[in-house]
Formats: C-alpha cells, sequence, structure tokens
C-alpha cells in the first residue's frame, strides 16, 4: 500500500474529510488505513461536500471493496487494479474514484 501516492497512512477520518474538502473537487479520493478495522485500508471520495468511506480489505491475497447492498463482489489482484475499476461510474460506490490527492511529501 505504502508504494502508492494517495495513501495517506494512519490518519483519522476526520483529518481525511479535511483534506479531501478542501480540494472542493467531487471524485477526489484518497487512501487511508482503517482504525476500527485491523488490517483493512479505507478509500474515502468527496461527492457533493460529503466524504463517504468504504474499507478495503485483503481476502487470500486478493482485494476487494465494501459496496453497495446487491452488488456482486468483485476481487482484484492489487489494490491499483481496485482503483482502476472504480474510475467507471456505476461500480457500486456513490462517486468514481476520478481524482488522487497525494499524500504530501515531507
Amino acid at each position: 500500500m505504502e508504494d502508492l501516492a494517495e495513501y495517506h497512512g494512519s490518519i483519522s477520518k476526520k483529518q481525511a474529510e479535511d483534506i479531501l474538502c478542501s480540494t472542493g473537487r467531487d471524485g477526489s479520493y484518497l487512501i487511508r488505513d482503517s482504525l476500527s478495522s485491523a488490517g483493512a485500508y479505507c478509500v474515502c471520495v468527496l461527492c457533493d461536500g460529503w466524504v463517504y468511506t468504504y474499507r478495503i480489505f485483503n481476502k487470500g491475497g486478493l482485494w476487494t471493496i465494501e459496496m453497495a447492498p446487491g452488488m456482486k463482489e468483485r476481487l482484484f489482484r492489487n489494490v491499483s487494479n481496485l482503483i482502476a475499476a472504480f474510475k467507471m461510474p456505476d461500480q457500486g460506490i456513490t462517486f468514481p474514484l476520478l481524482y488522487p490527492v497525494n499524500k504530501p511529501k515531507h
């Protein structure tokens, strides 16, 4: 996960919301550690001033994302492939992942 520029590590939900809302651009997204589910990550995406959060899980070496009820689970070999799939509309999340918000370099 660390090799993805949009991965922000162990930031809080509030920090993620502040970062995304400051962009003001629907479809802006970042990835962070899930603070409530050990070993999971969260994709946070901005839509109409709200930040929607979806957990990403590793299942036996394959990656999946928590989606809307009734949507078929999809498995991916890596997180980059998962992100690429959800750049398209109507994939089971609120808004496509269009604009990665990269972690600032220190």
